[in-house]
C-alpha cells in the first residue's frame, strides 16, 4: 500500500533517498568486486609487481608513496597518472611530485597486463591501490586486504597537490592536520609515515636539516649526510633508513629516538610532542606498526571523492584521458 506523496511524505523519501545515495557510495568498495569480471586481476598485477620490485627494490617505496599522493587529492582516483599531454592540471608538475614521483611506468606495464585479459575493467586507481599493497609485501612489509572497485578520474588538481600533500619541512601540527583533514587520526599519520622505512630522499629534501646544528639531530649522522650533501642541496639521494633501506621493518622508529631522522617532517614525530609514545610503541614493537600499517593502508584507500564515485571511468591508459 503506498502512501499519498504529501510534502512531509515527500520530504522524508528525499531523505530516505539521499541516505541510500550516500551508503551505496560508502559501501561500493569490496574485496570481490572483481571476483566475476576480471577473476585474474589482482594475481596478473602482483606478478607484475613483483618483477618490478626485483629489478630495482626502491621501487617498492616509490610505489606506496604513489598511492598515497593520489589518495590525499581528490580521493583515491589515479588522477596523479594523468600526465600533462592528456591534462593542463597534471598533479605531476605540483611541487611535492615534481622530479620525485615515480613509478608510473611501473603501474602502467601492470594496467596493460590486465587490459590483455580483461580489457575495460580495472580501473588505474585499483591497479595503484593493489601495487601498494603487493610492493609493501615483496620487501618483507605487510599485507591487506584490498577493497576495489574505485573509479578513475577524468580531472586533476595541481592546486589540491600543492596545498594537500604534506612536505618535507611540515611541523608536527600541519602533519596532524593535514592528515585529519583527509579522515585520518594522528596515529594513522605516525604510522603511514613508517613507510619512510624503505626509500631514498634527493638531498635538497634534508640540507637545512643536517646543516642547522640544530639539538634534535644526531652529529655523527649529519656529518654522514654532508658527505654527499652540500649545504646548497642538489639532487644525490640518501636512503630514508641508513641501517635496512630496502627491507620494510621498524628501523625507521628507532632511528628518530636516536635523532637520526632524515628529513624535518620525520623527526617532528618524536620531538617532546603528542606523538612521541607512538613512536615508541613502534620502536619495540614492530608487530603493532606491521599490523597499523596494513589498516592504515585500507582507510586511507577509502578516501573516495563522491563526484568520481558517480562520474567516474575506467581509464584504457593510465597516463591519457579515454
Amino acid at each position: 500500500m503506498s502512501l499519498p506523496m504529501n510534502s512531509h511524505n515527500s520530504y522524508a523519501f528525499s531523505m530516505l533517498l539521499l541516505l541510500l545515495l550516500n551508503i551505496s557510495c560508502n559501501a561500493q568498495l569490496s574485496s570481490n568486486f572483481y571476483d566475476t569480471t576480471c577473476p585474474n586481476a589482482l594475481s596478473t598485477i602482483r606478478t607484475s609487481i613483483r618483477k618490478a620490485v626485483s629489478s630495482e627494490r626502491r621501487m617498492a617505496a616509490s610505489l606506496i608513496r604513489l598511492h598515497f599522493h593520489d589518495c590525499f587529492v581528490q580521493g583515491c582516483d589515479a588522477s596523479i597518472l594523468l600526465d600533462e599531454a592528456a591534462i593542463a592540471t597534471s598533479e605531476r608538475s605540483a611541487a611535492p611530485n615534481k622530479n620525485s614521483a615515480r613509478g608510473f611506468e611501473v603501474i602502467e606495464a601492470a594496467k596493460s597486463e590486465v587490459e590483455k585479459i580483461c580489457p575495460g575493467v580495472v580501473s588505474c586507481a585499483d591497479v595503484l591501490a593493489v601495487a601498494a599493497r603487493d610492493a609493501s609485501f615483496a620487501v618483507g612489509g605487510p599485507s591487506w586486504t584490498v577493497k576495489l572497485g574505485r573509479k578513475d578520474s577524468i580531472t586533476a588538481s595541481r592546486s589540491l597537490a600543492e596545498s594537500d600533500l604534506p612536505g618535507f619541512q611540515s611541523t608536527l601540527e600541519q602533519l596532524i592536520s593535514k592528515f585529519a583533514n583527509k579522515g585520518l587520526t594522528a596515529r594513522d599519520m605516525v604510522t603511514l609515515s613508517g613507510a619512510h622505512t624503505i626509500g631514498q630522499a634527493q638531498c635538497f629534501t634534508f640540507s637545512d636539516r643536517i646543516y642547522n646544528n640544530g639539538s634534535d639531530i644526531d652529529a655523527g649522522f649529519a656529518s654522514t649526510r654532508k658527505r654527499a650533501c652540500p649545504a646548497s642541496g642538489n639532487s644525490n639521494l640518501a636512503p630514508l633508513d641508513l641501517v635496512t633501506p630496502n627491507s620494510f621493518d621498524n628501523n625507521y622508529f628507532k632511528n628518530l629516538i636516536q635523532k637520526k631522522g632524515l628529513l624535518a617532517s620525520d623527526q617532528v614525530l618524536f620531538s617532546g610532542g603528542s606523538t612521541d609514545s607512538i613512536v615508541s610503541e613502534y620502536s619495540t614493537k614492530p608487530s603493532s606498526f606491521s599490523s597499523d600499517f596494513a589498516s592504515a593502508m585500507i582507510k586511507m584507500g577509502d578516501i573516495i571523492d563522491s563526484q568520481t564515485s558517480q562520474n567516474g571511468v575506467i581509464r584504457k591508459i593510465c597516463s591519457a584521458l579515454n
